[in-house]
């Protein structure tokens, strides 16, 4: 994202990041490092951050609103993470209250649209701001979908992936069931993509990773995707509704983080589904 932000923005960029890997390989595309988001953001009038969980969130931001202390106001903060909506809130709170505007803009689509800035953007925020982060959001993305107001970008990624990781538990359960009556997941697989239940999961996670059993590494790890189902759980018990789905997908997914699958990809919740007469794949 950054990458694509130093060639096509037109615009001087800076990074950091914990890893010097990718900073250095950052600055070989144009990109210029900073040693730490304070003085990152005291050359930034837009500041874009894409961080792991709410926690790192409200850090980064600390740490940008102490680095443009004393700067000229209406400078931009975007949240292009998954964070929940209470900390959209608190951060934005902070944010405003230094004089400066916040955007929330997660993110989806696979790491390889996030390389070829084809990512898919849901974004929160003033109409105003949203427009003006445009040519930017236009670098990393080709769909940008403006959902609302602070905090709605979140709401519609959260439930968006919760959507997901539903439809992969239920083709996980199928192909299990399939596999227990000798019936071979492609075959499966074929017949859904051919009729109405067919989906972008049946044909990415599904022919990718459940009927392989392959789940690397590197890939969208199934802590994380408890932690995005976690965050539509606290949505729909803040409106006062019974997500079940929602419940048995985070359930099933705490249980294949247990069993030690936290960093691999996230349809590795199959193996809890048919750990019981299934040969374990091996590393």
């Amino acid at each position: 994202m950054c990458a694509n932000l130093a060639a096509k923005s037109g615009e001087r960029v800076l990074c950091n990041d914990l890893d010097g890997a990718p900073m250095r390989r950052l600055a070989e595309r144009g990109a210029v490092t900073a040693s730490s988001p304070a003085e990152l953001a005291r050359e930034a009038t837009v500041v874009f951050m894409c961080l792991a969980s709410a926690q790192a969130a409200q850090a980064v931001a600390d740490a940008v609103l102490a680095g443009w202390l004393g700067l000229e106001g209406g400078r931009l903060l975007v949240d292009m993470g998954t964070t929940s909506v209470a900390a959209t809130h608190a951060i934005a709170a902070r944010v405003a209250a230094a004089g400066h505007r916040y955007v929330d803009a997660p993110v989806a689509r696979m790491p390889a649209a996030a390389i070829e800035g084809t990512l898919s953007i849901m974004v929160g925020g003033d109409a105003e701001d949203v427009a003006a982060l445009m040519p930017y959001f236009c670098c990393m993305g080709t769909d940008i979908t403006h959902c609302g107001g602070t905090g709605s970008g979140q709401v519609v990624k959260i439930l968006h992936n919760t959507v997901l990781f539903e439809a992969v538990q239920a083709l996980a359960e199928a192909v299990a069931v399939a596999r227990a009556h000798k019936v071979e997941a492609s075959v499966l697989l074929d017949a859904i993509e051919l009729g109405s239940a067919d989906s972008r999961a049946a044909r990415v996670q599904g022919r990718q990773a459940l009927q392989p059993r392959a789940y690397e590494k590197g890939r969208f790890a199934t802590r994380y995707a408890l932690k995005d189902v976690s965050l539509a759980l606290e949505l729909a018990e803040t409106a006062g509704l019974d997500a079940a789905m929602a419940r048995e997908s985070a359930s099933t997914l705490q249980r294949a983080v247990d069993a030690g699958w936290g960093d691999r990809y996230y349809p590795a919740l199959y193996e809890i589904i048919a750990r019981d007469g299934q040969d374990a794949p091996g590393d």
